[in-house]
């Protein structure tokens, strides 16, 4: 924190940078003071800026929180379809690389620091102020949901998964692969490797065991007559 430094002490910094740096000082401040608990005074602070240049950039503070949150839901964005780009859609074992998939969308995208400080102000302000979430509604979960269904409907029609609704069954492998983890955020903590291991672990098992194909009995008698 830069609590009583002046912004004179500090070098020269282009327009984006100090955009920047305000929208991350105000994710800091948001998330430690919620969204009634701060200002623009210890925002502008954290920054390293003058109060007149968070005015300039952004406003005033409810105008700054949307930006945060826009600016959070974009990059937790970027790090979820590059992981989702990642995603195993010819399957040499499908339960071990969904499991490998689950624990790097937990660890890059949902344990990682913008996760964290989305989640918090989620959490935190969401019921009390659902109109400053209404573009993360539409941005964050609607696109993620969207593309992770249209991977698992590929699996579907490979035969890899029996799967009636896509989009359901996204929204639950999702729900799933971090169920065990959610004690642990709700307590402000980071998950070990550990334990994103074993949530991951277990809720592709119990996603499988719902929506992979099974052999009917009449595929296993025919295996065993070409045996």
């Amino acid at each position: 924190m830069k609590h009583g430094v002046s912004p004179d002490t500090f070098p020269p910094r282009s327009h984006e940078a100090k955009r920047v740096s305000v929208v991350d000082a105000a994710a800091a401040v948001f998330c430690r003071e919620g969204y009634a608990g701060a200002n623009i005074d210890l925002i502008a602070a954290e920054a390293g800026v003058s109060r007149q240049t968070v005015y300039n950039h952004h406003g005033d503070k409810e105008k700054l929180f949307v930006a945060v949150v826009r600016d959070l839901t974009e990059r937790c964005n970027a790090g979820i379809f590059a992981t989702i780009a990642s995603f195993p859609d010819q399957p040499m074992d499908l339960e071990a690389d969904l499991v490998a998939f689950a624990v790097r969308m937990n660890r890059n995208c949902i344990c990682n620091r913008d996760g964290r400080f989305l989640r918090k102000l989620i959490q935190a302000e969401g019921e009390r102020y659902p109109e400053l979430f209404a573009e993360w509604r539409e941005q964050g979960p609607g696109r993620t949901w969207s593309a992770l269904a249209a991977r698992f409907a590929r699996l579907a029609f490979a035969g890899h998964l029996a799967i009636g609704d896509p989009d359901v069954a996204a929204r639950q492998f999702l729900a799933l692969v971090n169920a065990e983890l959610q004690i642990t955020f709700m307590l402000g903590g980071v998950p070990t490797e550990e334990e994103v291991l074993r949530s991951a672990t277990n809720g592709v098992r119990t996603f499988l065991s719902a929506f992979a194909r099974k052999k009917s009995p009449a595929g296993k008698q025919a295996a065993l007559v070409h045996a």
